[in-house]
C-alpha cells in the first residue's frame, strides 16, 4: 500500500463516523421521503404505491398553495431585514463601541438566539396581544391599538418581526467575525483619502463581506422555509390561512390527518423550492462577484 493510499485510508477512518451519521440522519430519510411521496401511507397500514396521485392532489389543494405563498412572503420579508439589521449592528459594534461595551451588547443580542422558539413566540404573543405592551405604547401616543395576531394583514408581519428579533444576534456574530478579518489598513487608507464612515461601509465593509453575506442569506432562506414553532405558538396558522406555512401544513397533514404519503409529497415540494432558491442565490452572488 502506497503512502497516498494510507493517507486516504486514514482520512476515511476519521470522517467515517460523520459519514455514518449523515447517511442515517440525512441521506436515508430524504430517500425514504421521496419514496413515501409516491405512496398512500397512513401509519396504520403499510405504504401502497400511488404514483403521482399525491402530486395531482397537491396542485389542486388551496391549503398547500396558501402555505407556499405565505412561506415565500415570510422568506422575502425576514431574510433581507435580518441580514441588513445584523450587518449594520455588526459594523457599529466593530467600529463605534469600545471593547467592554461591545461584548455586553453582543451578549445581549445573542440571548434571543439561544432562547427556545416556543418561549420567544409566547413572549411576543403577550407583547402583541390586544392589551399587550405594544398596543399600550400606541395608546400613550394617542394611537388606536392593533389586532396584531388576529388580523389577516398583520399576523404574518408580526411573526416576521418576532423571527427577525430572534435571529439577528446569530447573524450579527457571523458578520462581526467577517468584519474583523478585513485588514484595518484599508480603513486607514480610506480615512487618509477623505472617505467618511458611510463611504467606508459601502466601499470596504460590504464588498469585503460578500462571502459572509452569501452564507447569511443562504442560512436565512433555509431557516425561513423551515419556520414552524414561532407560527405554531403565535398564531397556529390563523387567522384563516393567513400564516399557515409549508412545515405547518406538513405537520397537520402527517400528524392530524395521518396522511404520511401526502405530507411527504409536500415536504418534497419544499425541498425543491429550497434547493432552487439556494441555486439562484449562488448564481446571483457569483455574477455580482464577477466569478
Amino acid at each position: 500500500m502506497t503512502s497516498k493510499q494510507k493517507e486516504a485510508l486514514g482520512a476515511l477512518f476519521y470522517i467515517l463516523p460523520s459519514l455514518i451519521l449523515i447517511m442515517f440522519f440525512s441521506v436515508i430519510p430524504i430517500a425514504m421521503n421521496v419514496g413515501y411521496s409516491f405512496s398512500s401511507f397512513n401509519i396504520m397500514q403499510p405504504p401502497e404505491w400511488a404514483g403521482l396521485k399525491n402530486f395531482a392532489r397537491m396542485i389542486k389543494d388551496p391549503y398547500v398553495w396558501a402555505s407556499l405563498k405565505n412561506t415565500v412572503i415570510f422568506t422575502f420579508i425576514t431574510v433581507p431585514l435580518q441580514t441588513l439589521a445584523s450587518l449594520i449592528l455588526a459594523a457599529l459594534l466593530a467600529h463605534r463601541f469600545k471593547q467592554k461595551f461591545r461584548d455586553t451588547v453582543k451578549a445581549s443580542l445573542f440571548i434571543p438566539v439561544i432562547a427556545s422558539a416556543v418561549l420567544v413566540g409566547t413572549l411576543w404573543s403577550i407583547l402583541l396581544s390586544t392589551h399587550g405592551a405594544v398596543n399600550s405604547m400606541l395608546n400613550i401616543f394617542g394611537l388606536d391599538g392593533v389586532n396584531w395576531l388576529g388580523g389577516k394583514q398583520t399576523a404574518l408581519l408580526s411573526v416576521c418581526m418576532a423571527t427577525v428579533w430572534k435571529n439577528v444576534g446569530y447573524f450579527l456574530v457571523i458578520f462581526y467575525a467577517g468584519i474583523m478579518e478585513i485588514p484595518p489598513n484599508l480603513y486607514e487608507a480610506a480615512s487618509v483619502d477623505g472617505a467618511g464612515k458611510v463611504q467606508q461601509f459601502f466601499h470596504i465593509t460590504v464588498p469585503g463581506l460578500s462571502s459572509v453575506t452569501y452564507l447569511v442569506v443562504t442560512l436565512g432562506t433555509i431557516w425561513s422555509f423551515q419556520i414552524f414553532d414561532m407560527v405554531y405558538t403565535m398564531t397556529g396558522g390563523g387567522p384563516g390561512l393567513s400564516t399557515v406555512t409549508l412545515v405547518l401544513t406538513i405537520y397537520n397533514t402527517a400528524f392530524k390527518e395521518y396522511s404520511m404519503g401526502y405530507a411527504s409529497a409536500i415536504a418534497l415540494l419544499m425541498f425543491v423550492f429550497v434547493v432552487g432558491l439556494s441555486a439562484l442565490q449562488k448564481l446571483a452572488f457569483r455574477s455580482e462577484g464577477g466569478n
